[in-house]
């Protein structure tokens, strides 16, 4: 632009004077001229801005280009080495096909030397097969004989274990024994006393396993210096679970309808598991209360179920059930089902001999949920508390009692006062109970009337005297013993100490009893304690009596828990004789105990 004006500006100089009249002309075209040179410029402005742009736009195709190219390398590449890779992966595959067809090639060759090794050895072993049929089929039928001798042999040994045990039931009913069973429970993880888990049942620890069950009937306590072996009536393994227990305990629950007092009571130290074999798991406070059986429950609730079972089986209304539960507490007897628990229970001795608490709250049940509410409301009133040996120590003994009300036979019963006679009837012939009675013709009646045979009334014979039903009163005594407690080993102190003075002296005082009756001592110390007196009845011989003993198996218990044992062994030999049968007080019977024959008469309740 600068050199089209410079020469328009020359042009200008050079021009000659002769044009300088036509200036304005001149002025007017150069005007025009530099107008078209702006107009030219700007249109050149923006052609140049457009190929700027187009310039930009060039570079950029150009930039994308170059990437799609080196993509297109890269790719390249990429399929390059796939080829390479692939090529290299397919001879190595041609190499294997060629082994696998020489191993092909083979393959038939060693077949058919495999199957004439084959053959040979089939051979061989038919042959051996053959010339051994005979051995084999001798050898089956001495193994059959063997097979049916073991069953008979078997069968036999069950009748005659089950005849036994039958046997010895009998005798020790006849004697009067005391029966006794021991549970060995598990060993459970405070057993370790403080010791390292892992170290749980270890040889050397507190919680190595020193008792062992050995069979049904003996158990081991086996120490350093010497091993012990106890005999019981049955023995439960760790395994057996509550239901075992049970089984062996419901037979007793028809003597209880029979006639006969129950008793059943758990003994052994604190920890042992005697609240759970008589209640139940103290996982469930309520102790599986339900419509159905529960595999936890104890002893209190089936006994329950089992004797509700077995009156629905009689006719109904006969039978009646009360329930009570007591606890025995720092040597008082306390009523856990009445308003004043502290109130002061004394037992009184009746005419004949037996033993009652008069002031103690019984309730009416008609089945097993009934009886478990009341047990329940009981427990929560319970002494409990948690020592160094046992989360859940009970600090009383607790007894629930079943009294089972039943009407005795007819010929036991007592007919009520027979019907007076109607005082207008006199002067005529009428029958009673078989005895006839004549009135004279001329009679009178108390008025001074006159009164013939043909003017007498007419009147019906009275009705029979009703009956006065008479009743049989049974009872079932569960006892859950508070544990005998080692006050070093538990740690407990204040009025837990003085908690477990008590138990272990109404313990002591019970085994006293047993030593007592066990040497056939004059004098019995049942008033010792509160315990023994209020079940002397059941410990005298007024019931069957089963003792559970519940031992734990670790070292750390072992000398309470041959304490326990021995108290079982001096149990078993109590001979108290035959137990008696419970019978309503209207039935005598003809020949005291003092002089037999003699025609005396003996009240039997």
């Amino acid at each position: 632009m600068e050199e089209i004006n410079t020469s328009a500006l020359l042009l200008l100089k050079q021009s000659s004077p002769v044009q300088a009249g036509t200036q304005s002309e001149i002025s007017l075209t150069r005007d025009e001229r530099i107008a078209s040179l702006e107009t030219e410029n700007a249109m050149l402005y923006l052609k140049l801005a457009q190929l700027r742009s187009n310039l930009q736009y060039s570079r950029e195709e150009v930039s994308g280009f170059q990437s799609q190219y080196e993509s297109e390398t890269k790719f390249r590449q990429n399929v390059i080495d796939s080829a390479l890779r692939f090529k290299q992966e397919l001879e190595s595959i041609k190499r294997k096909m060629a082994s696998l067809q020489r191993v092909a090639v083979d393959l038939p060759i060693q077949f058919q030397n495999d199957i004439k090794h084959a053959n040979t050895v089939v051979q061989r072993h038919r042959h051996m097969f053959v010339s051994q049929t005979s051995n084999l089929t001798t050898m089956q039928d001495q193994l059959s004989n063997l097979q049916e001798a073991l069953n008979d042999i078997t069968d036999r040994h069950a009748k005659e274990k089950k005849r036994r045990q039958e046997l010895h039931n009998l005798l020790m009913e006849l004697r009067g024994n005391i029966r006794v069973h021991c549970r060995v429970r598990p060993l459970m993880d405070f057993d370790r006393g403080g010791e390292d888990s892992r170290m749980l049942g270890g040889s050397g620890t507190k919680s190595e396993v020193v008792v062992h069950y050995m069979d049904d009937e003996n158990v081991c306590v086996r120490t350093t210096k010497h091993n012990k072996v106890f005999e019981y009536e049955r023995v439960y393994s760790p395994a057996e679970a509550q239901d075992s227990v049970f089984d062996e305990v419901s037979p007793m629950l028809t003597s209880l309808l029979d006639g006969y007092n129950i008793c059943i009571m758990a003994y052994g130290q604190t920890g042992s598991g005697k609240t759970h074999t008589m209640l139940g798991s103290h996982k469930n406070e309520d102790y599986h209360l339900r419509m159905e059986p529960h595999k936890d429950e104890g002893v209190i609730p089936r006994a329950a179920r089992e004797l509700f079972r077995l009156i629905s089986e009689k006719p109904d209304g006969k039978i009646s059930v009360e329930v009570s539960v007591v606890e025995i507490y720092n040597n008082d007897i306390q009523d856990l089902l009445s308003g004043d628990p502290h109130a002061k229970h004394d037992v009184i001795t009746g005419p004949d001999g037996s033993l009652s608490i008069p002031t103690l709250t019984s309730k009416k049940v008609k089945k097993i949920q009934d009886v478990m509410s009341f047990v329940q409301y009981g427990l929560r009133m319970r002494r409990e508390a948690s020592t160094m040996v046992h989360e859940h120590s009970s600090r009383s003994h607790l007894i629930v009692t079943l009294t089972v009300n039943s009407q005795a036979p007819s010929f036991l019963t007592k007919p009520s006062a027979p019907s007076p006679i109607p005082e207008n009837v006199s002067g005529r012939r009428f029958e009673t109970s078989g005895r006839s009675r004549t009135a004279p013709p001329g009679g009178r009646d108390r008025r001074g009337r006159s009164v013939s045979l043909m003017s007498t009334p007419s009147f019906e014979p009275p009705a029979p005297a009703p009956l006065n039903h008479a009743i049989i009163k049974t009872k079932l005594q569960l006892v859950d013993l508070a544990g005998s407690e080692c006050v070093g080993m538990s740690g407990v102190t204040g009025a837990a100490l003085r908690e477990a003075s008590h138990i272990n002296k109404s313990l002591s005082a019970l085994a006293d009893v047993l030593g007592a009756l066990a040497e056939n001592r004059p004098h019995v110390p049942y008033r010792n304690s509160r315990l023994t007196h209020f079940l002397q009845d059941s410990i005298g011989g007024n019931a069957k009596l089963l003792v559970l003993l519940c031992v734990a198996p670790a070292q750390r218990y072992i000398t309470e828990t041959t304490q326990c044992l021995g108290f079982g062994q001096r149990a078993r030999q109590v001979q108290r004789g035959p137990t008696k049968r419970r019978l309503p007080s209207s039935a005598e019977k003809v020949g005291g105990p003092d002089r037999p024959g003699s025609g005396g008469k003996v009240s039997f309740r």
